[in-house]
């Protein structure tokens, strides 16, 4: 019987201690693909456990974004920022060590505590906000977080100074420095160590006391507090746990931090789905504990470990759907931010929901449909072409009231308080209006699965052309589109995406197990969907020559 959504037990713990010590004892062998520094599309992850989340990995990693700016010609200061894992404040120190033996500018938290991913963001933006592009003196930033994945594991991301996430050629120029210096027995790392830096020799700023002040330019905050929107937010042991504090104080909401403790071992979550702790706010596993308390406040919400992600509860709906919140979203956005751009358009992952399509035509609104990964809307949003961009993980960011960029990285603490402007200036929760879209625009069935797939059947799939899907017809009706490439921007997928009128599917290789992941909708409903599924299936085989 599966233990997902039941509470965590003593045995499910990590040993910090362990954890820990293996981050600074065990050596990774680079000739072990597992064991280099590889960036996916968030930074480089792993555990120290498993000899892949290491210090030799972050001093040269660190080493290897001095070299990487200094190449780009930066000179100004570099924003650090950790999160509450075990592993985060090991590295935030390993990155201190070599920023500061390189001479860096650093600025850490004035109050040595955890910085959300989005704080960083803004960090940067309000730094660079009237700097030229071409200005050697703008800052970037490094944040340590492995978002929401497991105690057990670390990571180590790169913000550049447009405040996002850094693009491929930026990361893969920087894991291969880094991997270099790791073949090289750290030659060419610089470091001081940590106990001999001097006080003041690291900079300071305060993250949260910027980030919550200028919520009032992005969010009606006067509006959730004069409708009494009852909040209840919980940070599921993550960085924003002190961010939510300030909030409730500052702006006078009836808001409660409903879990402020804060454990390594997070041993307060639910387990999610495999039976294992992820602090992943969109799981009805993870958030099972909250979604218990749904009918205990009007809004209930939660964040990840570094607060990039949004989890939405309400008492009529539940958890509701990632995909389902940000058609509500953008719904919401376009007709209550009259100084946004009047051709700003809309961002979307294609991979999240066709109800978002159908709600940005309804608005007379353009769809830029970009592949996996956030950093795809990052020139829509600092210029205000794009005023929101969202990924169906549950991630989004949108622009201030007067169209100017917020941040540049997703930002959960603003998409749940969007959640509480919503329901007090419309007066229905975001699940009530989701059931009025959905009415409208037809039922969503939507489904992510893995399938099995060898090294060879993925490296295919990652470089399929439309040439090859053969057929004609999904599940009934007539095929409109095969994509390799995103529509929005003719940048590659990395897989395949197959639409009709009323369903699509895509499939890309997983890039770190031996499987594809599949991602399906219909608007016809669950039965129609598994048709869907079950033809996608066949077609991507049949496309693979399996």
């Amino acid at each position: 019987m599966s233990r997902a959504g039941q509470p965590a037990e003593a045995s499910d713990l990590i040993d910090i201690d362990e954890l820990i010590a293996a981050y600074y004892d065990r050596r990774p062998d680079p000739s072990v693909a597992a064991q280099r520094v590889a960036f996916g599309t968030s930074g480089h992850r792993g555990s120290s456990l498993s000899s892949s989340f290491n210090e030799v990995h972050i001093l040269a990693t660190t080493q290897a974004i001095v070299d990487y700016r200094a190449a780009q010609g930066i000179t100004g200061p570099l924003f650090l920022g950790r999160d509450t894992h075990g592993l985060s404040r090991p590295a935030e120190r390993s990155a201190i060590e070599v920023l500061v033996a390189n001479g860096i500018d650093v600025r850490a938290d004035s109050r040595d505590a955890w910085v959300p991913t989005p704080a960083l963001s803004h960090a940067i933006l309000a730094y660079n906000r009237d700097r030229d592009e071409a200005d050697p003196g703008r800052a970037d930033g490094i944040v340590v977080t492995p978002s929401h994945n497991p105690p057990r594991d670390g990571g180590f991301k790169y913000n550049p100074p447009h405040g996002g996430p850094a693009d491929t050629d930026a990361t893969g120029w920087i894991a291969d420095r880094a991997n270099a210096l790791i073949e090289a027995n750290l030659e060419g790392v610089q470091r001081t160590r940590f106990a001999d830096i001097v006080e003041g020799r690291v900079g300071t700023y305060d993250f949260r006391e910027n980030y919550v002040a200028d919520l009032a330019d992005i969010i009606d905050i006067d509006a959730i507090r004069k409708a009494g929107v009852r909040i209840g937010a919980d940070p599921l042991g993550g960085a924003s746990v002190e961010y939510w504090a300030l909030i409730a104080e500052k702006y006078g909401l009836d808001l409660t931090v409903v879990n402020p403790e804060v454990d390594p071992t997070w041993r307060f979550m639910t387990l999610d789905w495999d039976e294992k702790i992820r602090m992943d706010p969109s799981s009805p596993s993870a958030m099972a504990a909250l979604v218990a308390r749904r009918h205990e406040y009007d809004i209930l919400t939660g964040n990840d470990a570094d607060a990039d992600r949004h989890g939405i509860v309400t008492p009529d709906g539940g958890l509701m759907n990632p995909n389902h919140y940000l058609a509500v979203a953008i719904d919401y956005l376009y007709a209550h931010r009259p100084n946004w751009r009047a051709d700003a358009a809309v961002g979307k992952t294609l991979v999240s929901s066709m109800i978002i399509d159908r709600v940005v035509e309804a608005l007379g609104r353009r769809l830029v449909e970009v592949p996996v990964g956030f950093k795809w809307f990052v020139p829509g949003l600092i210029d205000g072409s794009v005023a929101f961009g969202g990924e169906e993980s549950a991630g989004a960011s949108f622009l201030r009231f007067d169209g100017t960029v917020w941040t540049t990285d997703k930002d959960g603490i603003l998409l749940c308080l969007l959640a509480s402007e919503i329901l007090a200036v419309t007066g229905k929760t975001p699940s009530q209006r989701y059931a009025e879209l959905e009415a409208e625009y037809g039922s969503s069935a939507y489904q992510r699965v893995d399938a099995p797939a060898t090294p060879e059947q993925k490296a295919a799939l990652a470089r399929l052309a439309p040439e090859a899907v053969t057929a004609t017809e999904l599940a009934g009706e007539p095929i409109t589109a095969k994509l390799s490439h995103a529509p929005g921007n003719g940048a590659a997928i990395g897989g395949l995406k197959v639409q009709t009128a009323h369903a699509w599917f895509a499939a890309r290789p997983s890039g770190t197990e031996d499987v594809y992941k599949l991602y399906a909708e219909s608007l016809r409903g669950p039965e129609h969907l598994a048709e869907v599924q079950a033809e996608a299936r066949a077609v991507v085989a049949a496309a693979l020559g399996a």
